[in-house]
């Protein structure tokens, strides 16, 4: 059953993908709204999730969903039954300045697990699959995480503070120490891509707050599945609830959650501080 859930997923993203790239270019500041400081959705956001959401229930009518533009994050965390958590274009400013990289999220909860994963990067064609307990692939071919043994020697990918600003500070302070404790940070501004470059070792390792669920849902599942280690910001919730997020290959984990400790400690009491 999972197989034919990933396999209609990665359907659901191709189709996704395809409208995606055909209006890539041809985005118009009236096809353009604001659903908060700093967070747009397009016209194009809109149809591709009516073509994820149409495929999806066209296979599995009695599944549950939990889409960016049209349903709520009450409950996001947990859920009883089987529930598709989807991005129809996470990069959506990068995609409206035609900036890549941009992608299609989708993942199959079941109950408090991710169980399937599918991220279409739409600019260079890459797809991204998991199911749990089968691994991870890269246009087919498993992938693995990196083998980096240090921080010293890591590259790691992060995401900017862009509509939450209360926690800057925080996040500035720890920004600062991966700048001298690494070989270099990326913000490449879609939390799914970077996620999925953790899992097949492109990245060493990955760290932000502020995510939604459909952010993070898939690409969770993509480290996990790679051989990589997952967590929240030290003393934080899981992932998909307090939407914060450190992934790593594992072997650098625990010192990336040392690094993080500014930016917990903004959120809060931290375990252990």
């Amino acid at each position: 059953m999972l197989e034919l859930s990933r396999d209609v997923a990665v359907a659901a993203a191709l189709r996704a993908g395809a409208f995606i790239r055909q209006h890539a270019g041809s985005i118009t500041a009236d096809q353009i709204r604001a659903k908060g400081t700093h967070d747009f959705v397009t016209v194009v956001d809109e149809g591709a999730e009516r073509r994820i959401l149409d495929t999806l229930r066209r296979a599995f009518p009695d599944d549950a969903f939990l889409a960016e533009e049209s349903t709520s994050l009450e409950h996001a965390a947990t859920f009883d039954g089987r529930r598709w958590i989807i991005d129809p274009l996470d990069g959506t400013t990068n995609f409206t300045h035609g900036v890549p990289p941009y992608a299609v999220s989708i993942a199959l909860q079941e109950g408090d697990r991710v169980t399937v994963a599918v991220v279409y990067e739409v600019t260079t064609g890459d797809l991204f699959t998991a199911v749990r307990g089968g691994g991870a692939e890269l246009n087919g071919a498993p992938i693995r995480v990196s083998e980096t043994a240090t921080l010293d020697d890591s590259l790691i990918g992060t995401g900017f503070p862009f509509r939450d600003f209360r926690y800057v500070d925080g996040y500035l302070a720890t920004m600062r120490q991966f700048m001298q404790a690494t070989r270099g940070l990326r913000r490449p501004g879609a939390a799914a891509i970077d996620l999925a470059w953790v899992a097949c070792g492109r990245y060493d390792g990955f760290f932000e707050s502020g995510l939604k669920p459909w952010d993070v849902a898939a690409g969770l599942l993509l480290v996990e599945e790679a051989g990589g280690q997952i967590s929240a910001l030290p003393g934080l919730d899981a992932p998909l609830v307090s939407g914060s997020v450190i992934a790593s290959n594992g072997a650098i984990h625990d010192a990336m959650a040392a690094l993080c400790r500014p930016l917990a400690k903004a959120y809060g009491p931290v375990a252990g501080a």
